[in-house]
């Protein structure tokens, strides 16, 4: 029963840390430039085309735009990300499916 109490107790502060973390803000004072690339054609009619997007990772944004996505349901559409200036810099606004 104690190691019990002991691996649920370290399991709690696991999984706090862990939403701690995902919930960190990249800012930056520059902008990332935003790579040139050419459309491709839609693999379905179904597909929606996701242009800018950005994702954080080690410190900074990693381009991941420019790409076709299947909507997660139906009667979904793609709300753009954007840049959102703050006073300690820009942050990027992840883009989502919304009815």
């Amino acid at each position: 029963m104690k190691n019990l109490k002991r691996v649920l107790f370290i399991l709690a502060i696991a999984l706090t840390c862990g939403a701690y973390t995902s919930m960190a803000q990249i800012y930056v004072k520059i902008r990332p430039n935003r790579p040139h690339y050419e459309r491709s054609v839609a693999p379905s009619p179904r597909h929606v085309w996701i242009d800018e997007d950005w994702e954080p990772r080690g410190g900074s944004y990693v381009f991941v735009g420019g790409r076709w996505a299947e909507p997660p349901y139906e009667h979904a559409r793609w709300i753009p990300g954007h840049w959102r200036e703050t006073p300690r810099g820009d942050v990027w606004i992840e883009g989502h499916w919304r009815h």
